[in-house]
């Protein structure tokens, strides 16, 4: 949403021209690039953040352990470069706004654009490094439980296991005695189940 402020206040109202000249120019100082900055850092970060939007629902049908772990740890660089440019743009806006004369826009005209613009660059640097906050939470998250572990763990270790491990045959025989031979079928009365024996 951030995002969408800054490039459409940028693409809306961000170029004015004189009174006397017909070429719009940016209104940040009349610098281009700046215009194009934010424009290029907002709907790029937009893209970015329904790719991960679409990733974050998909994510509970990633099977493979390493794949997990690759989307977790792009997530919270991704996001630490996206703070980090919308830092940068934070300073480049404000700095050109400042250095703006008031002579190349004498009407006024697109300051709450330029002004907006401005703000939710700044709102952008908090969300994005909020973002990789969360996202470092997650990769911790997984490394504390084992979800990204590539290592074998023996079952009988886990204190959580809900039934005994598997014991050797000398133990068996131990608890529960030694194997005996079931009785001949002759051994049960076969009159009183209604079942009779078939000579072959």
């Amino acid at each position: 949403v951030f995002s969408i402020v800054v490039f459409g206040s940028i693409v809306n109202e961000g170029y004015v021209n004189r009174v006397d000249e017909l070429e719009e120019h940016c209104i940040f100082n009349r610098n281009h690039n700046a215009c194009n900055y934010g424009i290029t850092v907002g709907v790029l970060a937009f893209l970015s953040c329904l790719l991960y939007l679409a990733l974050d629902a998909y994510f509970p049908q990633i099977s493979s352990v390493k794949d997990r772990k690759k989307a977790v740890l792009s997530d919270i660089g991704v996001s630490a470069f996206w703070a980090f440019l919308w830092f940068v743009g934070f300073c480049f806006l404000t700095n050109q706004w400042q250095a703006s004369k008031p002579e190349d826009n004498p009407l006024n005209e697109g300051g709450d654009a330029a002004r907006a613009a401005i703000t939710f660059s700044f709102f952008s640097i908090f969300t994005w490094v909020g973002q990789a906050f969360l996202a470092y939470q997650r990769f911790q998250l997984g490394a504390d439980s084992a979800l990204f572990s590539q290592d074998y763990m023996d079952p009988s270790q886990d204190s959580g296991m809900p039934y005994a491990p598997y014991t050797n045959e000398e133990d068996a025989t131990d608890a529960v005695g030694t194997y005996q031979q079931p009785p001949p079928a002759d051994a049960f009365d076969t009159e009183t189940q209604g079942y009779q024996t078939q000579n072959y």
